[in-house]
Order: structure tokens, then C-alpha cells, then sequence
């Protein structure tokens, strides 16, 4: 504790320029400043002012040694912060962003919402690339690789695409066998927000990746009418596993061109970089950490 007054009296004093100035800020007697500043240079062997009848300046030592300090006093500051924001109850308004894909976790959000009352969760549920700091969400789950530097991320887990199509529809078609013969179907396909374009399906064998050109039948900028045209046998669609795991369970869809869709989609959460991460923000990543990874899973 001695160690840590003497450090006190030593930034107060650079900081004021004197050890009256230092004195009055710390509530002690300016000898005290004076005395505890030496003592300080004695243990460190080192001269940290440069005295004058006047005035006090740092010696290029003091300067060194001062950045350290400082340093060491904002440790100290956000140690503090933590703990006492151990004991806060997270509460106040969350904004989260997630990608339409993302409709079947509500119920999760639902559930962290009931764990949290005092939480308020404001969601935006689009495709759109936001601008995390600039429009000021709290988190965002989105896929890809995270690329801003100012934002934290934490991968959450991995989904498989897959091509579903309902039984009516193959009692009518032919069942394709390859990429190719997709020529021949009703694609229900997604439209980029980004560029406006259809977006192309992963089809990928042996590591290498496969070009097609689907016939368009309906293009949307959302899953879930793709997810209702496929239900209504009106064709194919490209879809997250997750998002189709309760059709193919009760037989409503089936998959077709598994050996074509090797690849895994990565979920990402971010959130600003801060030193202090807020208790809201704290709870809200650890609970999508321990529960999304569950819906994913096929």
C-alpha cells in the first residue's frame, strides 16, 4: 500500500507540476508529496525530478517511468469497474442484428428475454450489411469471416446448406441427380441485398467448386417464402439445415444433391471493442455462445 501512495504522489505531482499543486489534490501536507516522492527514487535508484526553489520537471527517467504508472492506474481502474460490474444487474436496451436466415432462433431470443426482464431487446432482422458502430448495435450475428477491426467476434458454430424440395413436387419431376440437371427444375432462389443478384448455390465435389445456371422461377430477398414455395411444392430451394430441420423431420421436405453441398457456413458473433463490456452485452454473449450452437446441429 505504501508502494501504491508513493506512486500516487508521483503522477500528481508530474501531472501538477509541483508538490503544493500535488499536495492540495490528495488532501495531504506538500512534505508528504515531497517524502514519498524520495523515498520512491531511493527504492528505484533513479532521479525522477529535476528540483528547482519553484518548480518541479520530469527527468527523462521520470518520463519513462510516469507512461508505466499510468498505466498501471488504469489496470487498477478497469480491475475496479469489473468487479463492481460484477454485482450490476444487466439492464437497458440491447440492439441485435441477425440475418433473416436467423427467424427459427426467436425462440431463443425469446427465452433470454424472459431470463432478462430488465433487458430490453430491440431487434433488426434483415440481410443487410450494417454498420455495427455507426448505427449502434450492441451484437450482430452474421456468417463470413469478420473483417472490422473494431469490432470483437466470437465464432458461435457451422451450418450445412442444403437443397430441399417437397414430395409433391418430386412426384411430378424427376429427382436430379447433379447440379446440371437443376437446367430442368423450378429454383426458388435468394437475392443478394448487397449486389441485387441471385445468389449462386454452393455446390462444391472433391473440394472444387461447381458452376450451374438454375432455371429462376421466384426470386425473394427473404428465407422464409422461399421456405413456403418450396413447402407448397412450387420448387427447389437452397436453404441453412437449421432453418429446414423441423419439414424434413416430419417428412413436409426432403433433401436431394447432399453429395454436392460439402461446405460449412461459420456464425460469428460481434460486438464493439471495448475495454468495459457491459453487463447487458456480457450476458447476452455468453448466452447465445451456450444455447445457438443446439440449433444448428443436423
Amino acid at each position: 500500500m505504501d508502494r501504491l501512495g508513493a506512486l500516487s504522489a508521483f503522477m500528481e505531482a508530474a501531472d501538477a507540476g509541483g508538490f503544493t499543486e500535488a499536495s492540495r489534490r490528495l488532501g495531504i501536507s506538500p512534505s508528504a508529496v515531497s517524502k514519498a516522492v524520495i523515498r520512491l527514487e531511493e527504492r528505484l535508484r533513479t532521479r525522477l525530478f529535476h528540483r528547482s526553489t519553484r518548480s518541479i520537471t520530469l527527468t527523462p527517467e521520470g518520463r519513462l517511468f510516469l507512461e508505466r504508472c499510468r498505466r498501471i492506474a488504469a489496470e487498477m481502474e478497469a480491475a475496479e469497474l469489473d468487479l463492481a460490474q460484477i454485482h450490476e444487474a444487466p439492464r437497458g436496451k440491447l440492439r441485435f442484428s441477425l440475418p433473416s436466415a436467423g427467424m427459427p432462433f426467436m425462440p431463443m431470443l425469446a427465452e433470454f428475454q424472459k431470463r432478462y426482464p430488465e433487458i430490453e431487446l430491440d431487434i433488426d432482422c434483415s440481410d443487410r450489411l450494417v454498420d455495427v458502430i455507426e448505427e449502434g448495435f450492441d451484437a450482430v450475428l452474421r456468417t463470413g469471416d469478420a473483417a472490422d477491426s473494431r469490432l470483437m467476434s466470437r465464432v458461435i458454430g457451422g451450418y450445412r446448406q442444403v437443397v430441399v424440395v417437397s414430395p409433391d413436387y418430386l412426384k411430378r419431376r424427376a429427382i436430379p441427380e447433379t447440379p446440371d440437371d437443376l437446367k430442368e427444375h423450378a429454383c426458388i432462389m435468394y437475392r443478394q441485398a448487397a449486389t441485387g443478384k441471385a445468389l449462386r448455390w454452393p455446390f462444391r465435389l472433391g473440394g472444387k467448386a461447381i458452376d450451374f445456371e438454375p432455371h429462376a422461377a421466384t426470386i425473394t430477398n427473404l428465407l422464409e417464402p422461399q421456405l413456403v414455395f418450396a413447402r407448397q411444392g412450387a420448387g427447389l430451394a437452397c436453404l441453412p439445415a437449421f432453418a429446414v430441420q423441423d419439414d424434413l423431420e416430419c417428412g413436409r421436405l426432403e433433401t436431394v444433391l447432399d453429395r454436392y453441398l460439402e461446405g460449412i457456413t461459420t456464425f460469428r458473433l460481434l460486438w464493439p471493442s471495448s475495454r468495459h463490456l457491459s453487463p447487458k452485452v456480457r450476458v447476452f454473449v455468453d448466452f447465445i455462445a451456450e444455447h445457438l450452437p443446439s440449433k444448428l446441429q443436423m
